[in-house]
């Protein structure tokens, strides 16, 4: 049974003292134990603060992004190293925006991926189609090839350890929602792809989320569908009782 995983992806919104309040608005909220993980991505500068604030709680910390470097002239990049220094255990790789406004490719985010790996961090995968790519028909190859790209040679132990999340680029900040069966169809099509690319086991392992617009009204009916192990969330999970109402739905 594959547990379900919630992440709260802030994007670029927050001042420290705004994240600590929304922090403690989430652990109010969630001040029942809940059979989710629980992942807090917010900006680079308030890690350590939000870090702070979760500490002995049920929530993991998590980042937006990290270079596959270790160190060197890379400006404005931060490393894993730098990342599990204030104790993050995610970070997200290869979003949509990443890869539409930062040229980022399936080469760069399995870089990334090996190197969050490498430093004990489990990353969170992104793949997706555009409205253009879906509308031509071409959701399965623009995905499959995003899939094989990014995940290449992680082998069993390192796919095991990493999180997909399909946030289909159309519904992503527009309120426009796959519905939960075409959410559904392309979630068992990514299994299938891991399948092929290691072995039915480590597939049927690996936990896929769902992104793009999902919130409380949603959450549940998406999160019941077969494969859908969870959401990765952004505007909801600026609204601290929102982003608890669909963590329990995840339960």
């Amino acid at each position: 049974m594959r547990k379900p995983i919630v992440a709260g992806n802030w994007k670029m919104n927050k001042t420290i003292a705004e994240a600590t309040d929304l922090v403690a608005g989430i652990k109010r909220e969630l001040s029942e134990p809940v059979d989710v993980d629980v992942v807090l991505c917010p900006p680079y500068t308030t890690l350590k603060s939000v870090g702070e604030e979760i500490k002995g709680s049920q929530i993991d910390l998590g980042a937006q992004n990290m270079h596959w470097a270790e160190s060197g002239a890379y400006t404005g990049e931060v490393s894993a190293s730098m990342l599990r220094e204030v104790f993050c255990h995610y970070v997200i790789l290869g979003h949509s925006e990443r890869r539409q406004y930062f040229a980022e490719t399936d080469e760069s985010v399995n870089k990334k991926a090996k190197a969050a790996l490498a430093a004990g961090l489990l990353p969170i995968v992104c793949v997706g189609e555009t409205l253009e790519q879906r509308e031509a028909g071409d959701t399965e190859k623009v995905v499959e090839a995003q899939v094989r790209g990014s995940l290449a040679d992680l082998g069993a132990d390192g796919m095991l350890k990493t999180v997909v999340a399909y946030e289909p680029v159309w519904a992503i900040g527009t309120g426009l929602t796959a519905s939960p069966e075409q959410a559904q169809e392309v979630h068992a099509f990514i299994r299938g792809i891991l399948a092929d690319m290691v072995d039915e086991t480590v597939a049927q392992s690996v936990r896929i989320q769902y992104g793009g617009s999902m919130k409380p009204s949603n959450a549940k009916e998406l999160m019941g569908q077969p494969d859908i192990d969870g959401g990765l969330i952004g505007g909801a999970a600026l609204d601290a009782k929102s982003f608890a109402e669909i963590i329990r739905a995840a339960c």
